[in-house]
């Protein structure tokens, strides 16, 4: 495990991020990220006068803040960090390939978007020529798995890569929750509620505690190694929210940690998800009859289609 003397020595496999009012930046292992908001604040949506904000003076003003933040003349990854609906899709991505062509801006990526408009921007792109898409950030967790339906088979088809953030179901699989514990006062699920709580997620909460406990581990690095295990659905890198340095080095033990098969179906089957239509509807068995299971689809190796 890394000496952790500074955010610039973390491995690539993982990405921590710092969170700011009007922005998400970080320095990770040189790499400069920025993130940009329709509203050019992530947590302040009615910030910008006119509904329309997600323009391209929202975005180099931005921008400029994050470059000035950072102390550097570009950023290396730019995240659109939330999709403004009024504005046009082609407005944006041309916004976005402007700050790259300027030098600005290396590499863009959308987050907390759904898959429709990021498959549209992304057409868009390669069509006339801008930059595309380079990432996806969504929620990705055992707990949180419906992006497993139409976001990650888009991301793996675009040749996204997945950045998962709340690998731990915001502190659920943390180790602290189970149905077997006392629920603690001091975490976010009790400060911000606890409708989280449900039967469900406290059997996935105590299906990771057992495994984790079985490996000598702790729940939150058996949490990441999930997500870090599920390669086969796109590229997924996890994102890390911790708050102090110990909880980082916890999170970073998950590195080492490689679940066997037997742990990762037995956490499959407590946290599966319907996929719902089409993706159950059977049509590989309409298309193939009983050869479907034959063919080897490189395109979809998690059988989805």
């Amino acid at each position: 495990m890394p000496e952790l003397a500074g955010w610039t020595q973390l491995p690539a496999a993982l990405v921590p991020v710092a969170r700011r009012r009007l922005a998400t930046y970080a320095l990770v292992g040189g790499l400069r990220w920025a993130s940009w908001s329709p509203s050019a604040s992530v947590s302040m949506p009615n910030a910008c006068a006119v509904p329309t904000c997600a323009h391209f003076n929202s975005l180099v003003q931005s921008l400029g803040a994050s470059l000035r933040r950072l102390g550097t003349d570009y950023i290396d990854l730019y995240w659109v960090h939330i999709w403004d609906a009024f504005t046009p899709v082609e407005e944006v991505v041309r916004a976005l390939d402007d700050v790259v062509s300027a030098g600005k801006v290396l590499y863009v990526g959308i987050s907390d978007t759904p898959a429709w408009i990021v498959s549209q921007a992304v057409t868009l792109g390669d069509l006339r020529g801008w930059t595309r898409f380079a990432g996806l950030q969504v929620p990705y967790s055992l707990v949180e798995r419906s992006v497993e339906r139409e976001l990650l088979p888009m991301a793996q088809a675009l040749e996204l890569t997945v950045t998962a953030w709340s690998p731990l179901g915001g502190g659920l699989l943390t180790g602290r929750y189970g149905s077997d514990r006392d629920r603690p006062d001091d975490t976010r699920i009790a400060a911000f509620g606890e409708s989280g709580l449900t039967d469900r997620n406290l059997a996935i909460a105590d299906a990771v505690n057992a495994v984790a406990t079985e490996r000598g581990a702790s729940s939150a690095q058996v949490a990441i190694a999930w997500v870090r295990a599920q390669q086969a659905r796109s590229v997924i890198v996890p994102v890390l929210g911790a708050r102090r340095r110990e909880q980082l080095q916890d999170n970073l033990g998950a590195l080492e940690l490689e679940l066997t098969d037997e742990e990762l179906t037995r956490l499959e089957e407590v946290s599966r998800i319907e996929l719902g239509f089409p993706h159950d509807f059977g049509g590989g068995r309409l298309a193939y009859g009983d050869t479907r299971a034959l063919i080897d689809n490189h395109r979809h190796p998690t059988g989805h289609m």
